[in-house]
């Protein structure tokens, strides 16, 4: 009887501790000194699988800076009922797709909507992979002038991977 006691007692231990999660970082460079670095964690499980989506994810961080300085936040933990939440990311590759088609899962909308003015006044930030382009939302203002190409690929690295995301030296 106590031996199935004390199992029961670690098996709900054990349940009541986080799932082990991936975590990854990355780095953004848009137009004009626009630049932002973020982390995505999701289950380990999910690891290998193919495209995950924003249902999957258990932590999502952006942090956006003009010029080296920081001009905005947003974290999964800010998110509330009319937040713009729209995520795909590759397990297998560590991209996010790019190109901003909804139906091939290249579009990315973290506290941006297509329109890039949602983002939350007063320190709001946000990100919008669209078709038109990839840009930043600052105090629920587009800022056209961080605006690069839809394509271009964004790249997650492992936590321990040294990131530079100065606009002057090119990323590979």
């Amino acid at each position: 009887m106590i031996t199935r006691l004390l199992a029961l007692a670690t098996a709900t231990a054990l349940a009541a501790q986080p799932a082990a999660a991936a975590r990854f970082q990355f780095c953004w460079i848009g137009a004009n000194g626009y630049t932002m670095e973020g982390q995505i964690a999701f289950p380990d499980a999910l690891l290998d699988t193919g495209i995950i989506n924003e249902t999957q994810v258990t932590d999502f961080r952006i942090q956006g800076f003009l010029d080296g300085l920081p001009v905005g936040f947003w974290s999964l933990d800010m998110r509330k009922p009319e937040t713009s939440w729209l995520l795909h990311f590759d397990t297998r590759s560590l991209q996010f797709p790019t190109g901003g088609s909804r139906l091939d899962q290249t579009y990315q909308e973290w506290n941006a909507n297509g329109e890039v003015n949602d983002c939350g006044a007063e320190g709001g930030f946000g990100f919008n992979g669209g078709n038109w382009a990839q840009d930043v939302c600052i105090d629920n203002v587009w800022i056209e002038a961080s605006s690069i190409d839809p394509y271009t690929p964004l790249q997650a690295y492992p936590m321990d991977a040294r990131l530079n995301c100065d606009p002057s030296v090119p990323m590979s």
